[in-house]
């Protein structure tokens, strides 16, 4: 933990090194002493503090210096860190500035100078002083500071970013600074640079202006590039399906590489609750899953590359090859796709306008302190919907469930459905369905077609999360790979059409249960057409994978 800070300000050198000399003497174990010859330099330097959220527990300056006396160093100064301590050096003659400075500024103390011997003259007053500022000292927070707006898409990306990535973070919102001093004193140290929102303050000083995801993940050093160009196992995709593949190859022998567009967890990483997993009897979140998983995927010596993108594959035997999207190519004996799905769009007037501004796909875990004391519509049957209105329902006042059918029953696993009809503040709104939403720079009300009457309802909402269905993002395999018609990707049974094997496919043997049309390229999870969507299927198609990679390794 970084000392708080001791600042004096004096333009006379002989006195600066003095007064910094005795400080440092009596204080050095505890504090850090910081001295500067000029009061215009000391105020920069205050507000460079600010930005790098270190505390200041003293500031102490000369009466007499050009341009800016004492006095209005510590008034300015006062204004950046409100609960510093300060206090004047001054001479004989201006001891009446001094008192009048007590009464009028809120200077708490005024040192006459020469302060000889500093034992009687100095160090028991600032003894006082600073055993005051301890007494309501409170460590201020050692990590990256997000300051954006709740309703801006770049900071709502990027806050989601470093809490998928587990990269703690303290969020700050500008539009709220009249209520929050802090944040109002952090966007006037920043001065200009405050317009270009989202600013991510890291604690080495350095900042982001109008930041994005992938130039944080390299400051904070998340692994965007692979150590080597050559894999055993390469996997696209870090969900629950990946994350096993990882694991297992690994742990067998296979040098593994895991390439992550977003962060590992995958959909899944983001459900609140998962219920229904084994060996968990009391639940866990979708985070600690991921968690756990990418623990011990590293521990196996996999190598993670988030946020990364792979753009195309190709192939020449025995390699296939994955185009990123750094420009780099990363080449591999067997590549597994595990890309999963991603939620399907919803098509309504207003909703892309709208997206990161009050309108959320998926679990939006970030946005659910914001939503405290509001109303939140939930949109969609499944069971990602009700762990969302689950966990809404902790922090808003009112959840509404609203959902096409006239119930749960045909969507969502019977335990969620228990938990949701029992919990007070959700409301289950059927034969319903998203016509419009409404707000200028953010989301401020909703129209609803009820199909059981015909009409559209027209209602106030701040925040709307949408779990309609999900969709393969598989364009990137274009021509590489078989798919069906939505986009999943055909392997193993699916390919045989007539008892014939794929067209092109080189090999006596049909393809492995997992494999595609593509001798070495494999598919797993949600990606994979005739899957099951749940958790559980995808770890283990995860892990079985590896078995039939094994016996394709053995024949290369």
């Amino acid at each position: 933990m970084a000392k708080p800070i001791l600042l004096s300000v004096d333009d006379d050198s002989d006195v600066l090194r003095a007064i910094e000399r005795d400080l440092r003497s009596q204080y050095g174990a505890q504090y850090r002493v910081i001295g500067s010859d000029s009061p215009q330099q000391a105020i920069g330097l205050l507000k460079q503090l600010k930005l790098r959220n270190d505390n200041v527990a003293l500031l102490l300056a000369d009466q007499r210096m050009p341009h800016m006396d004492g006095v209005a160093f510590l008034e300015e100064g006062m204004r950046i860190f409100p609960d510093a301590k300060r206090a004047l050096l001054t001479a004989y003659a201006d001891t009446n500035a001094a008192i009048n400075a007590i009464n009028q500024a809120n200077i708490n103390y005024f040192f006459m100078k020469p302060w000889d011997p500093p034992t009687e003259h100095l160090y028991p007053q600032l003894d006082d002083l600073l055993d005051d500022w301890q007494a309501s000292y409170r460590p201020a927070f050692e990590g990256i500071r997000v300051l954006g707006t709740r309703w801006s898409l770049k900071s709502y990306e990027l806050r989601d970013f470093l809490a998928r990535n587990r990269v703690p973070y303290q969020w700050m919102d500008a539009e709220l600074s009249a209520n929050d001093p802090e944040t109002k004193r952090v966007l006037e140290a920043l001065g200009p640079e405050a317009a270009s929102l989202p600013v991510v303050l890291f604690p080495d000083g350095t900042k982001l202006l109008e930041s994005v995801p992938a130039e944080v993940a390299q400051k904070v050093g998340l692994r965007t590039r692979a150590q080597t160009d050559f894999y055993d196992l390469a996997i696209v995709g870090g969900g629950p399906a990946g994350l096993a593949a990882a694991v297992y190859g690994a742990s067998e022998g296979l040098h593994t590489v895991m390439i992550e567009r977003e962060a590992p967890g995958g959909q899944a990483g983001m459900s609140s609750r998962i219920e229904n997993y084994l060996g968990f009897p009391t639940g866990l979140s979708g985070g600690d899953l991921a968690r756990r998983a990418v623990v011990q995927a590293q521990r196996f010596g996999v190598e993670i590359l988030a946020p990364q993108e792979a753009l195309s594959v190709r192939t020449e035997d025995p390699y296939r090859f994955v185009k990123l999207a750094d420009g780099n190519e990363i080449s591999c004996h067997v590549l597994l796709i595990a890309t999963g799905v991603q939620w399907r769009r919803l098509q309504a007037p207003g909703i892309d306008r709208l997206q990161g501004a009050g309108v959320y796909y998926g679990g939006g875990s970030t946005e659910a302190l914001s939503c405290e004391g509001e109303t939140v519509y939930v949109i969609g049957g499944a069971n990602s919907a009700g762990q969302a209105a689950m966990n809404f329902a902790k922090y808003a006042e009112r959840v509404v469930l609203v959902v096409r059918g006239a119930s749960l029953s045909s969507s969502m696993s019977q335990y969620l459905i228990d938990q949701v009809k029992a919990t007070p503040n959700i409301q289950i709104w059927p034969h319903a369905s998203v016509a419009e939403v409404h707000g200028e720079t953010h989301l401020e009300e909703i129209s609803f077609l009820c199909s059981d009457t015909g009409k559209i309802e027209r209602v106030p909402a701040n925040a709307m999360f949408i779990f309609i269905g999900a969709m393969p993002q598989t364009e990137w395999l274009e021509g590489a790979v078989e798919r069906d018609q939505l986009g999943f990707i055909l392997t193993g049974p699916d390919l045989i059409r007539d008892g014939q094997a794929p067209r092109g496919w080189p090999l006596e043997r049909d393809p492995f249960l997992l494999e595609t049309n593509v001798p070495g390229i494999f598919a797993v999870g949600d990606v994979r057409h005739g899957s099951v969507k749940r958790v559980a299927s995808g770890v283990g198609e995860g892990s079985v994978a590896v078995q039939f990679i094994h016996q394709y390794l053995s024949k290369v």
